[in-house]
């Protein structure tokens, strides 16, 4: 009876798991970058559904200064690394995204706690991944009511988010929509009328996220339907 491995058995054994391991280690990579892409396109057709659902047209939503500003209030996902405490130089910023209306006030074109969307199935949570405007949504403060999951970097290892010319007016990483689903680009405080000239996205709007490891993956919007895709 064969009692124990010889040792080109052991040797066998041991090449395959290097094998396995070396098959194995970079489809970890690939599937975090994956996973962070499948969840950002998830949260972009989760705010196209906020604004269609929640239409914001109102004449009588007016500015400190006398403007109608209702199209401004639309929702928004917004990308940013500006998530460090609102009081003190607790935590190094990271990159993160944010689902928003711009609501209170005359539309700074950043959230607050009000203006950013409630977590389904959960009243007490916001869904951003971090933004400085107080201690409840700093990602690093005690007080955060966000989610993890949404800041890119801590969760993902993910360095840098970058929007298409298509789509990114004066350096504008965010994606706004209408009550029709249809998205608009660039900072909406700027608008002056319900639709400003070039707001409506006219051609795929293409979105890297890019890692640490410099691997990228791109997601694609589409005009008018404002359909999202995953270029795998």
């Amino acid at each position: 009876m064969k009692k124990a491995f010889t040792l080109m058995e052991l040797i066998f054994v041991i090449l395959i798991i290097g094998i396995l391991s070396a098959i194995m280690i970079p489809n970890i990579e690939n599937n975090s970058l994956k996973q962070a892409a499948q969840q950002v396109a998830a949260d972009i057709r989760y705010t196209q559904h906020l604004a269609m659902i929640d239409d914001r047209y109102n004449i009588n939503n007016i500015s400190s200064t006398g403007q109608v500003k209702w199209y401004k209030t639309r929702w928004q996902i917004l990308f940013s690394a500006n998530n460090g405490s609102a009081t003190t130089n607790l935590g190094t910023p990271k990159l993160a995204y944010t689902i928003f209306s711009d609501k209170v006030g005359d539309s700074t074109g950043n959230p607050n706690e009000a203006e950013v969307a409630i977590m389904p199935g959960n009243s007490s949570r916001r869904m951003t991944g971090g933004f400085n405007t107080s201690n409840a949504l700093s990602y690093w403060h005690s007080d955060f009511v966000g989610l993890k999951r949404m800041n890119l970097e801590e969760q993902y290892n993910i360095t840098n988010v970058s929007f298409s010319a298509s789509c990114s007016v004066g350096g504008s990483t965010r994606i706004a929509f209408d009550y029709l689903g249809r998205p608009l680009r660039g900072n909406l405080r700027f608008d002056t009328t319900p639709y400003m000239m070039g707001d409506l996205l006219a051609s795929d709007c293409n979105i890297t996220l890019t890692n640490a490891d410099n691997k990228t993956i791109v997601l694609t919007v589409a005009p008018e339907t404002g359909y999202v895709k995953i270029n795998y």
